[in-house]
């Protein structure tokens, strides 16, 4: 009788950690990030009634052994870590995981892991979780990250500027007009070191024949004599096709470049720089020509910035973290590490979607998204949890239904208990 009601005993006991789980699963269905756990029973010792005997032929054949459960307990509680749905929520300062990985985060001086990109930047332009975590990574160091230095908090920081960058290429581009009779000028745009804008006119002449001189000028800001690009006017030649045949003489195969003999006066350049004026491949799709038709040539880029403020960022899949400026350039400002595992059911469970190495884990991999067992980051995105509301609340019949069964159990053994008591 005692061994039912204890059997019984710790049938409810696992059955209340069974509605305990569905329970918190149900509880955050909606949580960024929550992975759903399931529990897994095993029986408690089986006591041995009779052993097993062996056949004795051809008198007698083999008899099997004869044993009592004592119950069932909690063999353990897993968690399920496969990919919850992505969520878009074009909030820059969110990630999602796509494939294994978690995101490793320093919380009041501990490295935890989690799931759950729903981050956003402190006053300190850190990014963090919900609950005040730093997330980590690296910094980038003049646009370039070093993934293979120590991680420490990813930052991004508000009011950052980019530095002005000189222009040492202009590119041309568009047509130069096979009927002109006048000299066609270009002009452009260009940043010296200081980010002041350096307005460039370049000047086509007509020679006949395909042939044109050009000639560059700027004006001197400080009014003084405007400075001429080259010593000599620069010779370009056009072939029957339209397409640039020569420069100099020199015949063009692929994008040349023209360098500028005089820096423009009265501008800041930094030692050493340069200037070109670049024509790019003959026969390619920008390439500068001379057909019939109105002349279109122009400035088709240059590479120089003026100064900038930061004005977004966005995440992107290896976890670069790529900020735009006012002045049009982009710079690259930090990545997001992550972390890979041996065995991802080993990690501790924290709470506030946190998890921990333990024993049984294997030791934290840390790096590149996208790379060894890492998964790729998406921008914008959280991960959803991954519960089924549907199997919860079908475990969750499953589970009422042992609890009661287990209470019977009990109510059964009592009566058959208070039979024996009033026999006479």
């Amino acid at each position: 009788m005692e061994r039912s009601l204890s059997a019984a005993v710790s049938g409810i006991n696992a059955s209340q950690t069974y509605l305990d789980t569905i329970g918190n699963n149900i509880a955050n269905s909606s949580t960024d990030g929550f992975k759903q756990q399931s529990v897994l029973f095993s029986d408690l010792l089986n006591q041995q009634v009779a052993g097993a005997t062996a056949p004795v032929p051809p008198a007698r054949g083999g008899v099997n052994p004869t044993s009592v459960g004592s119950g069932v307990q909690v063999a353990a509680t897993v968690s399920n870590f496969a990919e919850g749905a992505l969520v878009q929520t074009g909030v820059s300062s969110n990630a999602a995981i796509q494939g294994q990985g978690f995101f490793v985060v320093n919380a009041g001086g501990t490295t935890v892991y989690t799931r759950a990109g729903d981050f956003s930047l402190d006053a300190s332009g850190n990014l963090v979780t919900p609950s005040g975590g730093l997330v980590q990574g690296w910094p980038a160091v003049n646009g370039v990250v070093n993934p293979n230095g120590p991680t420490t908090a990813v930052k991004i920081p508000k009011g950052v500027q980019a530095p002005p960058v000189a222009t040492s290429q202009v590119v041309l581009g568009g047509n130069l007009s096979s009927s002109a009779t006048t000299p066609q000028d270009i002009t452009a745009t260009a940043y010296d070191s200081q980010g002041n804008t350096v307005p460039i006119t370049l000047t086509f002449t007509p020679n006949g024949a395909g042939s044109w001189s050009l000639t560059g000028t700027v004006p001197n800001p400080g009014g003084g004599a405007a400075t001429n690009l080259w010593n000599t006017a620069q010779k370009v030649t056009f072939g029957a096709n339209g397409q640039i045949a020569t420069i100099n003489g020199t015949a063009v195969t692929a994008q040349t470049a023209i360098a500028v003999n005089n820096l423009p006066v009265g501008y800041q350049w930094a030692t050493g720089a340069t200037l070109s004026i670049v024509m790019p491949a003959p026969g390619s799709s920008t390439a500068l020509t001379q057909v019939a038709g109105a002349s279109s040539a122009g400035a088709t880029s240059q590479n120089g910035f003026s100064a900038g403020q930061l004005t977004s960022y966005s995440i992107g899949s290896t976890g670069t973290i790529t900020g735009s400026f006012t002045n049009g350039s982009t710079e690259v400002l930090g990545q997001i590490s992550l972390a890979s595992f041996a065995n991802d059911q080993g990690l501790s469970n924290l709470g506030n979607n946190y998890y921990a190495v333990s024993a049984n884990s294997g030791t934290a991999q840390v790096g590149v998204p996208g790379t060894g067992a890492r998964g790729s980051l998406v921008g914008g995105t959280v991960e959803g949890s991954n519960v089924s509301l549907a199997r919860e609340l079908t475990d969750l019949v499953t589970a009422q239904t042992n609890y009661q069964a287990n209470t019977k159990v009990i109510s059964t053994t009592a009566a058959v208990l208070q039979a024996l008591v009033n026999m006479p």
